[in-house]
């Protein structure tokens, strides 16, 4: 089972994005702070869940979280701004949501900008180490991809509904033959130059 917590006796938030690697929608943040002692067996980093599980366990976390926040960053901001600080400018809004304010803040990942002088800790892989950035992992990633299930109704000749909007060969090809719509980042690389060719 996961680590409860980094810092001791502190009201820790755990932070993390679902989306960075995508070539259509947003990127989404989310803050979760878990009571302490928490235990949940089930609880791991997103990637390793079966939809089923992130959807069981987000209700679980909503309803047990201390405070939980979820944040949007859009596809123009990310072209602005780029991803990296587009990920951490959904973590910044997401902390500022949380209706209890964190003592101590652990972020999944190496890179952060400081936020309103409180203590942090970068965690490669922090995911797969502490419940509360796992449990963001969780509600980052179930809130986007029901996002992109919505969208998909919109542009259905992409399968964002199963690609969520990641790089997958059915979405390059469908980018190749239909070009972009309004959802899709512009500073990505989009288009793989072999694939172009096939066309």
């Amino acid at each position: 089972m996961l680590q409860s917590f980094y810092k001791e006796n502190s009201i820790e938030a755990g932070c993390d994005e679902a989306g960075r690697g995508c070539l259509a929608g947003p990127v989404v943040a989310a803050a979760v702070i878990l009571p302490a002692g928490y235990e949940n067996e089930r609880l791991d980093d997103s990637k390793k869940l079966s939809a089923k599980v992130r959807e069981e366990l987000r209700i679980e976390i909503e309803k047990d979280a201390l405070g939980f926040a979820v944040a949007f960053i859009d596809h123009h901001v990310i072209d602005q701004i780029n991803i990296l600080k587009a990920s951490i400018k959904g973590m910044h809004e997401a902390l500022t949501l949380l209706k209890t304010k964190p003592e101590h803040i652990i972020i999944d990942g190496n890179r952060f900008f400081p936020y309103h002088k409180i203590p942090y800790k970068c965690i490669v892989k922090g995911d797969s180490k502490y419940m509360s950035i796992a449990a963001a992992s969780v509600l980052a990633k179930t809130y986007r991809d029901e996002y992109m299930v919505k969208l998909s109704l919109l542009h259905p000749q992409y399968g964002w509904e199963q690609n969520m909007g990641y790089p997958t060969k059915k979405h390059r090809e469908a980018i190749v033959k239909h070009g972009l719509t309004e959802y899709h980042r512009r500073s990505f690389h989009l288009i793989d130059e072999q694939l172009s060719f096939e066309f």
